[in-house]
């Protein structure tokens, strides 16, 4: 048999290699359920209660322990987040700025948390906001809601990371802070994505919801419809958001708000004043352009971002001539930013666990912390006011024999005797006894007796109110109710997103681009152009009230997709295309070019040169005639090349200019010169020949020594056409000084031969020696002053040479019917 060993072993070696066989599949389960539950319930979702994450809550009471109130100055959020970082959050200082930038911006909060000072960023992060040694903060008046009555132990503290601290679970929460304001993370395995809402109707909903704790999820929407984000838009699809109330998940689009304005003289436009939530405009801009770029989006002409602090979001999209803009926008909808889906994800923290929650469940969890909060700081408040009342009861005591009270504490060793022996005197409790020894004698006076049994009383009512809500639930829940209410009246606004039940008519059925429909070109008196709706002329309604710019001095037929002419007094005939011109409405009678656009956008003129007519470009047409201040007629042969933007109808003489051109529809029409003279000569077009466009033409009218043209037309003989002429002087000839005038039948002057010297068509006054204004054309005429104003014309006089009668404003253009 072996002799067991009886020494001791020897010790461990310390530095001995210890290898633990662990399962790798465990170690990684226990770490990931670690990591993720950290994530999951101190960083990335917020608590149903106050509807903060830990980072916003600690941002939030620690800026009120430094005591930044909205009535004290900014200080540099450096400071604040320093202050964050080195108390309460174990995390590096740009999560901390990062959600402290989030928490000032009012495109991102419904209710902002902070008051920055300074670049906090533009909407869709497009501008970043400026570093946080450059920005200041301090809260807000809302802010102040969700610390109130933190002191008064309303919520439940914990220690900070290293114990040396101490900081909230949730805070007070004055208002429902997470409908309110939403909120978004992401978590591991999971997510929350919460829309902001409006204030006054999510405090109703819950005010309703206190009143009626059983009212189903159809009444509370009656309070809350949907979301209300802060940067408005319009919420397409409401099934979604109800579906999100109910269950807590739903989808619903936001587009943005945008109207159809006349951005240019030239063009319509789209004017986006307010975009989805989280999309700025560089996003939108950058989109565009780069379908546009890739040809996936007609219409667009030009984007510019007109956005400024004055006027707020204004991004104009210039639509190209020829396009329809709502179907440009409809096409913008669908594939740019301007339409955004938002995916409703409500997973918040309820006792420390992530749920997802209705409505109804939402609203709960924020009544019940609310009526914690409320009890809790009822209850601080019952034993502060009965700790005070006790006291002042003890010194009422004292005050009633305050002469026995000096007595015994001046016979009395030392202090402790003294207190033992008013405690068995008077009957008092040590911390009443207490307090009278350090009351000083200059505070029991007859006045303070007064004042303490003033304040004895109002303490009384004070307890008995506060045991009355403690005791009582509906009461509990009227207080609740009323300071809900008195919050939503301080800091409630008008609702910013409008709620549509679903998209429109699609616009997609309207085609893209404008059809080429007849229509009609039209110039006012005062250089306004603009085309009809279709090729109809204007209703002629008997004794119509007359507007300014309805005087139309020339008017083709044309197509939305064609061009027109326009001849110029230089003998230049320039192209327009008809579809850059703006449209009237169709139902404009009498005729009114006030939408219209000037003629200097569509063509570029001299500084003495003028439009005299439209015509249009067909070449199977008898062509244009035209007369010039020198008496020179041509009939032009209609060629226009379509590669040639600017023609030459005549080769005018040195010094000369057309005074009136027309569109000759027969050949069979009678072309009519009037001079300054008073001599009004007509023959037919035939007597004139066509001739090229470069031609100079051939002589008209024969002129006397020293006159000149100032009319010339063409005019039907069969239509009731009149002529209409204005004497003067010529040492006066402007607008404000003019003499008579004459409406005379035209069936009053004879034929005359091409080229003679015509017939008198009005008798000059004493005072009068020529004809500062004529014209001849189809009934009835309008007149108008420069500015466009109606100007009534006199009756008719049959008399061919007669004089004229007094006009009551002057007159600078006539026109016959459009």
């Amino acid at each position: 048999m072996a002799r067991r060993s009886t020494k001791t072993p020897p010790p461990d070696d310390p530095y001995e290699e210890k290898i633990l066989d662990i399962d790798v599949v465990d170690e990684m389960q226990g770490s990931f359920l670690e990591y993720a539950y950290s994530v999951i319930y101190s960083r990335a979702l917020p608590d149903a209660r106050d509807g903060l994450k830990p980072v916003h809550r600690r941002i939030v009471y620690q800026m009120n322990e430094m005591g930044l109130r909205p009535e004290r100055g900014y200080v540099k959020c450096a400071r604040v987040v320093g202050e964050v970082m080195g108390k309460l959050h174990p995390h590096g200082d740009a999560s901390i700025y990062d959600a402290m930038v989030r928490m000032a911006q009012p495109f991102s909060m419904r209710v902002p948390l902070v008051d920055g000072h300074g670049n906090f960023g533009s909407l869709g992060n497009d501008d970043p906001p400026a570093a946080m040694r450059y920005t200041e903060a301090r809260m807000t008046e809302a802010t102040s809601l969700m610390t109130e009555s933190i002191d008064e132990d309303t919520v439940d503290f914990a220690p900070n990371y290293d114990g040396q601290e101490q900081e909230p679970q949730a805070l007070p929460a004055a208002f429902p802070n997470l409908l309110v304001n939403g909120a978004s993370g992401i978590a591991v395995g999971m997510a929350t994505n919460m829309p902001p809402h409006n204030l006054r109707e999510v405090i109703s909903a819950a005010r309703h919801l206190i009143r009626y704790p059983g009212a189903d999820l159809e009444a509370l929407m009656k309070h809350v419809p949907g979301p209300d984000l802060p940067t408005g838009g319009r919420i397409v699809g409401l099934p979604g958001v109800r579906d999100a109330y109910a269950s807590g998940r739903g989808t619903f689009k936001i587009r943005a708000t945008v109207t159809v304005e006349t951005v240019t003289a030239r063009r319509k436009g789209l004017v986006v004043t307010e975009l989805p939530f989280a999309v700025g405009p560089e996003k939108v801009i950058a989109k565009i352009k780069d379908l546009v770029g890739s040809k996936k989006l007609q219409g667009v002409a030009d984007v510019k971002d007109l956005t400024d602090r004055q006027h707020g979001l204004r991004l104009v999209i210039e639509i190209k001539n020829g396009f329809v803009p709502e179907a440009v926008l409809e096409q913008l909808y669908k594939l740019t930013p301007m339409e955004e889906s938002f995916g409703i994800n409500n997973v918040a923290l309820v006792d420390g666990q992530p749920l997802t929650l209705g409505l109804k469940e939402l609203l709960e969890v924020y009544l019940d912390h609310r009526f914690t909060v409320v009890r809790r700081r009822s209850e601080f408040r019952r034993t502060k006011k009965r700790d005070r009342l006790h006291l002042v009861e003890g010194l009422l005591v004292a005050l009633v024999d305050i002469d026995e009270v000096i007595r015994l504490i001046r016979s009395s060793d030392n202090s402790a005797q003294a207190k033992q022996r008013l405690i068995e005197h008077f009957s008092l409790s040590d911390v009443q006894t207490q307090y009278i020894l350090d009351t000083p004698l200059r505070r029991l006076t007859r006045f303070d007796r007064i004042e303490l049994e003033t304040e004895k009383d109002r303490l009384s009512t004070e307890i008995e109110e506060l045991t009355r809500i403690l005791d009582s639930d509906a009461e509990l829940r009227k207080l609740v109710s009323a300071e809900l209410a008195a919050v939503a009246k301080k800091f409630g606004t008008d609702r910013r997103t409008v709620l549509l039940e679903s998209s429109t008519a699609p616009v997609t059925t309207v085609p893209l681009q404008v059809a080429d429909d007849p229509c009609r070109v039209l110039l006012s008196s005062t250089g306004l152009l603009a085309r009809t709706a279709d090729g109809a002329p204007f209703p002629k309604e008997a004794g119509a009230k007359r507007v300014k710019h309805d005087v139309i001095v020339s008017a083709v037929q044309a197509t939305a997709r064609g061009e027109v002419g326009a001849v110029t007094s230089a003998g230049r005939l320039l192209r327009i295309d008809v579809v850059d011109l703006p449209q009237l409405p169709g139902e404009m009678a009498p005729p009114n070019l006030s939408g219209g656009a000037p003629l200097a956008e569509f063509v570029s003129l001299a500084d003495d040169e003028t439009v005299v007519c439209l015509t249009t470009l067909d070449e199977s047409s008898p062509g244009l005639a035209l007369g010039t201040e020198q008496g020179v007629v041509k009939r032009v042969v209609p060629d226009y090349p379509g590669n040639k933007e600017e023609l030459e109808v005549i080769t005018l003489k040195e010094g000369d200019r057309i005074v009136g051109a027309v569109e000759l529809r027969t050949g069979d029409e009678d072309l009519i010169f009037v001079s300054d003279d008073a001599q009004l000569l007509r023959y037919q077009a035939a007597q004139v020949r066509p001739q090229g466009r470069p031609a100079g033409g051939v002589a008209g009218i024969k002129l006397t020594e020293g006159a000149k043209v100032i009319s010339f037309t063409a005019v039907d003989p069969a239509a009731d056409a009149v002529v209409f002429t204005v004497a003067g002087s010529r040492g006066t000839l402007d607008d404000s000084v003019q003499t008579t005038a004459k409406l005379t039948p035209f069936d009053q002057y004879p034929r005359k031969g091409r080229a003679t010297g015509g017939v008198r068509c009005q008798r000059f006054l004493k005072g009068e020696d020529c004809l500062s204004l004529a014209w001849v054309g189809p009934a009835p005429a309008r007149a108008a002053q420069k500015n466009g104003t109606p100007v009534p014309l006199p009756e008719i006089d049959p008399r061919r040479d007669g004089s004229g009668v007094s006009l009551a404003k002057t007159v600078s253009v006539v026109a016959g019917p459009a």
